[in-house]
């Protein structure tokens, strides 16, 4: 701050706008285009990409949210993550401003906005900008906001390495919030500062009986001594549109997948195990707190299962180019 915390100086518009050009964020580099129905249009200038303060989903956290990524001008599984998007804001009686139809068709042309191959797309919807108050009635209406940014490709020896995972001690939410992509990630939140703080790449956490969950942004699969690829019950879990997709390419190679309560206990003898998220895809397991997996060795058949995602990612059927 460059004024005395005795005098707040009064900003005129002009330098309000400028005081924005100044602030400088490292990540601004990453931020291609944004679009919002608040504004009524697109921006590609960073600083510009702003939401209102008395936004419900700024002050609390009233809204939803779905993150997908174009692979080489393609995006993956858009249908799925838009259905699972409604559903999410239905759950909390939050109705979109427009058409399903009309926000895929705003998801395309801002990626041609945009013009990059590889990018994560953020999509909001919001209860919409109010009073500051819980009351969600007092809103103008609700909102969506799109966000382009590039995406950064995963290190290749993540996939045949594999990555660290701990045990995390957040408590998980309740279960009818588990299933919804809400903006109150709070908890999320915490289990990702744990990870860091512990140094281990994912985490994940359990639910009130004891059993596997999913990490703050992912998902957990296994497979299992029985030969079946396995993951939790959904719930205290939000399913991936990534994990739903791996099962039907598994069941189509002749994999046998489940759903079921996963003690901590398996963990530690099982062949393989796996998180799952859109921006990786797939990442195999090499060590759970201190305990290697398959002694540390990525199997065969993990490999290929990794493979099998990959490769629909970048040119499975389920892909829609702009």
């Amino acid at each position: 701050m460059n004024f005395s915390m005795n005098f707040l100086p009064i900003l005129t518009e002009s330098q309000v706008l400028e005081n924005l050009k100044k602030n400088q964020n490292p990540f601004f580099q990453d931020y291609l285009a944004f679009y919002s129905s608040w504004l009524g249009g697109v921006v590609t200038d960073p600083h510009l990409m702003l939401v209102p303060m008395d936004d419900h989903m700024v002050t609390r956290g009233d809204g939803v949210f779905e993150t997908m990524k174009s692979i080489n001008r393609g995006v993956y599984l858009l249908d799925e993550h838009l259905d699972r998007f409604w559903r999410s804001a239905k759950t909390i009686y939050l109705e979109p401003p427009m058409t399903q139809d009309q926000m895929k068709q705003i998801i395309l042309n801002l990626l041609k906005i945009a013009d990059y191959p590889d990018t994560m797309i953020r999509a909001y919807l919001s209860r919409g900008p109010g009073n500051f108050s819980v009351n969600p009635y007092e809103s103008v209406g609700p909102q969506f906001y799109l966000a382009i940014t590039k995406l950064h490709p995963t290190p290749q020896e993540k996939y045949t390495q594999g990555v660290s995972l701990g045990l995390s001690q957040v408590p998980a939410k309740p279960s009818w919030l588990a299933q919804v992509k809400s903006c109150n990630y709070l908890p999320n939140v915490l289990m990702r500062k744990e990870a860091v703080d512990r140094h281990f790449d994912y985490i994940i956490g359990l639910d009130p009986e004891g059993f596997i969950t999913e990490g703050p942004t992912e998902n957990f699969m296994m497979l299992d001594k029985n030969n079946v690829l396995t993951y939790p019950m959904k719930d205290f879990i939000l399913r991936g549109t990534t994990l739903v997709r791996l099962n039907q390419i598994a069941e189509a190679h002749g994999l046998k997948t489940t759903s079921r309560p996963i003690q901590v206990s398996e963990l530690k003898s099982a062949q393989a195990l796996f998180v799952v998220g859109t921006s990786f895809g797939i990442l195999p397991i090499d060590k759970f707190e201190e305990t290697p997996i398959n002694q540390g060795v990525i199997s065969a058949k993990a490999q290929e299962i990794i493979q099998w995602i990959l490769q629909d990612t970048a040119t499975g059927p389920k892909r829609m180019l702009f």
